[in-house]
């Protein structure tokens, strides 16, 4: 037999297999072709479901990987590896947890926009699509953000960030900068970011700059002058002020920095150098507690010059109180250094139950009237400055809104003092209106008009380092970032409260009768 032939008898022999005629004659292998399809069915669909089965248990711990995630993005160690979370606070309200997560996407689409258009620049210009630098070239937004990232858990953002500060940020520039923003944006911001991190390349950033700005420091009285060039160290004052003085804030808003500085680094110089400042301002502490906005660097004497609580003024009553803070409470503070609705609140608790209760309830009317700014115009944000006359509803003076987060400030202390889910409902209005009239493709802007709804050309600093901070923490659990930890700075900076060593001297504020020159006021 020819082998072609053989091969066609053996494909014949296979065919009929497969032709269905042939168990047709043969009912047993019928059944046994029946039961085998049967029991391959069997076996197919088991480990179908097994897939399926399997699939499903992936995704569920796919989400619970991502559900533990965000949980370790809360609980992100804070420098020396003590969380920022605590048990007590879980579980949480969903409403917080998805209006924090709101505002945790807004801090990423503003940071995103600064990266992707101003990166290493002072501030994004938004509509423009391109950056400026408004401090100097000391990379404010930055630095500002440092914090803000780290506590929002946007590690990625956070490192990228790190890396500029540790390679390009560079402060030995012939530029005359001004003392207090420097002091509160940058030295503020890398202490706050050591503080958090416990990275000692931020700790040596903030000394760098630290003692390019000490030379300020050297004149007569201790009374630094406001503006000092970073590479040569000269230091003046404002053209503008009156007769060469120092400004009140911008003189004695250093002292939560300096001091930390010292407090960290071991080096008693930052510290003596702002408490000093103090000790001169006692001489002439008034009865009241109130100074004028100009100081003489000369003799430390108040000029006769407006009191205020607002620009020129502010930031200096806020330090006496968080000074206290800062020293755990220790030094004797007057009321009239708790100049604002959140700092009302934060400095009721150094008194009796009875004062306490006043102040708290001063600082809630306040906080009333500072979110009925925002309710009152159209726009449902503030104005910068408001009119009030007898017998007639308030009205907008100055109409541009630039991002301030001052009354969100307020409505943080408050909600985490008085636990009143109120200020988180006036804190979320005021997070919505920024959201639809701020809210740009390319970060946020501030308005020239809260009436009209027109927009400027600045996402400043600020809106990254204090409001959507304080927004952030205002639906946070009060472990986050808890008050009895940490103390913020001016520009919402948190510095970790550190132990006053018992032998150093803490100056105290003793009130006098108002002097100007030779005449007493009562």
């Amino acid at each position: 037999m020819s082998m072609a032939r053989s091969r066609s008898i053996s494909g014949s022999g296979v065919c009929k297999y497969l032709n269905p005629a042939y168990y047709l004659r043969r009912p047993r292998r019928l059944a046994l072709l029946f039961f085998l399809f049967v029991s391959v069915s069997m076996v197919v669909w088991d480990r179908m479901n097994l897939a399926r089965e399997h699939e499903v248990e992936v995704i569920k711990l796919t989400e619970e990987v991502l559900r533990l995630e965000q949980m370790l993005e809360e609980l992100k160690g804070v420098g020396d590896g003590k969380t920022l979370m605590t048990q007590k606070d879980v579980p949480e309200d969903p409403v917080d947890v998805e209006r924090r997560q709101k505002v945790k996407e807004a801090m990423i689409h503003a940071w995103s926009s600064y990266e992707k258009y101003a990166w290493g620049k002072d501030e994004l210009q938004p509509r423009t699509k391109d950056g400026t630098d408004s401090f100097g070239g000391l990379g404010a937004t930055m630095i500002d953000s440092l914090d803000t990232l780290y506590i929002m858990g946007l590690d990625e953002q956070f490192q990228k960030a790190r890396e500029w500060v540790a390679t390009s940020l560079d402060f030995d520039k012939d530029y005359d900068a001004s003392m207090f923003e420097t002091t509160i944006r940058v030295v503020g911001g890398l202490l706050s970011t050591y503080d958090l991190s416990g990275d000692k390349m931020f700790l040596e950033k903030a000394k760098d700059i630290a003692d390019r700005l000490l030379p300020a420091w050297n004149t007569p009285t201790g009374i630094p002058y406001n503006i000092i060039n970073l590479r040569s160290g000269s230091a003046h004052n404002p053209s503008w002020a009156a007769g060469g003085d120092s400004i009140l804030a911008d003189s004695g808003t250093e002292q939560l920095e300096f001091i930390a500085l010292s407090q960290r680094t071991g080096d008693p110089k930052y510290q003596q150098k702002v408490e000093k400042v103090i000790t001169e301002l006692n001489k002439n502490f008034p009865a009241d507690g109130l100074l004028p906005i100009y100081i003489s660097p000369d003799n430390a004497n108040p000029s006769y010059s407006t009191i205020t609580f607002g620009a020129m003024g502010d930031s200096f009553y806020e330090y006496l109180l968080k000074v206290w803070v800062q020293g755990n409470k220790t030094s004797e503070m007057d009321e009239l250094a708790c100049f604002a609705p959140g700092m009302l609140a934060l400095g009721a608790s150094g008194y009796g139950p009875d004062e306490e209760k006043k102040f708290l309830t001063l600082a809630e009317e306040l906080a009333w009237t500072c979110y009925n700014f925002y309710q009152s115009t159209p726009t449902k944000l503030a104005g910068e400055n408001y009119y009030f006359s007898a017998g007639q509803d308030m009205s907008v003076g100055t109409s541009w809104n630039i991002l301030r987060p001052e009354t969100v400030e307020s409505l943080f202390y408050l909600w985490r003092l008085t636990g009143n889910k109120t200020y988180q409902e006036w804190g979320w209005n005021i997070f919505q209106a920024f959201e639809k009239n701020s809210r740009i493709e390319s970060g946020y802007v501030g308005l020239k008009d809260v009436n009209t709804g027109a927009k400027d050309n600045k996402m400043q600093s600020f809106f990254l380092a204090e409001t959507l901070k304080y927004l952030y923490l205002l639906f946070s659990p009060s472990s986050v970032i808890s008050l009895d930890e940490w103390v913020f700075n001016t520009e919402a900076h948190p510095l970790k409260i550190v132990p006053r060593n018992n032998d150093q001297r803490k100056p105290t504020i003793t009130l006098r009768q108002r002097r100007f020159g030779g005449e007493i006021k009562g």
